[in-house]
């Protein structure tokens, strides 16, 4: 993060390499899967909303957003918000993933413990992963312990953000297969290949936290060194 040293080659450095091989897996994964249809022929769509149905969520609407792998859920609007390749199509990713939002859903209305600890923490992790790194660097160079001390705790804000989100997704995810094995959408073999989609999707998320932790790490030695 803005200048290399010896930490950011060692720690940082091959979470990034991490970040880009999950990038590619996830990418080849879905697109493997994509072209894989369910033999029940339902949509990303049609299989959200029978998992919303199956457990009583009748105030979530689901509707089509721009992209790919853009998939979401937005807890403030009630939204289940599915990209185009997951939306109208009935291959085994679209539904994986399209299930996998529907959980994001089912936790929300479950109050589910991480989930709202997430929510509550987004404010403060967008402030800190924008701001802390550049107001601990500016601590370096102007030799202000202060200001090094106050971004390492900004951003540390962040790196909670990102491991608390593990949890919410690898649960997301369980919930997903669960209600498609439970619903007969998909079968036995077809839920393997969703599943490793959702895998791919995960270790994304792995990644991402790993780089946050790391980065944290080498600013925090970075400031006992100095």
């Amino acid at each position: 993060m803005f200048f290399i040293d010896e930490y950011f080659l060692i720690l940082v450095v091959p979470t990034l390499i991490l970040s880009m091989i999950a990038q590619v897996m996830v990418k080849s994964t879905f697109s493997k899967y994509s072209h894989i249809l369910g033999s029940q022929g339902i949509s990303g769509r049609d299989a959200a909303l029978l998992i919303l149905k199956a457990n009583s969520i009748n105030d979530v609407a689901v509707e089509a957003v721009r992209g790919s792998l853009s998939d979401h859920y937005d807890p403030r609007s009630k939204k289940l918000r599915l990209s185009e390749p997951v939306f109208g199509q009935a291959s085994i990713a679209a539904v994986g993933v399209a299930a996998h939002e529907a959980g994001h859903a089912i936790q929300h209305a479950k109050g589910y413990a991480p989930l709202v600890l997430r929510s509550t923490l987004v404010p403060v992790a967008n402030i800190g992963s924008s701001f802390g790194p550049w107001v601990a660097i500016a601590g370096f160079f102007f030799q202000f312990p202060l200001l090094i001390n106050l971004g390492i705790i900004l951003f540390g804000a962040a790196v909670i953000f990102y491991i608390v989100t593990l949890p919410v997704e690898f649960n997301a995810s369980a919930r997903a297969l669960a209600m498609l094995k439970k619903n007969n959408v998909l079968t036995a073999r077809e839920l393997e290949g969703a599943k490793k989609v959702l895998n791919a999707a995960a270790l994304t998320y792995v990644a991402s936290a790993l780089t946050a932790v790391m980065s944290l790490l080498r600013l925090v030695l970075l400031s006992r060194r100095r």
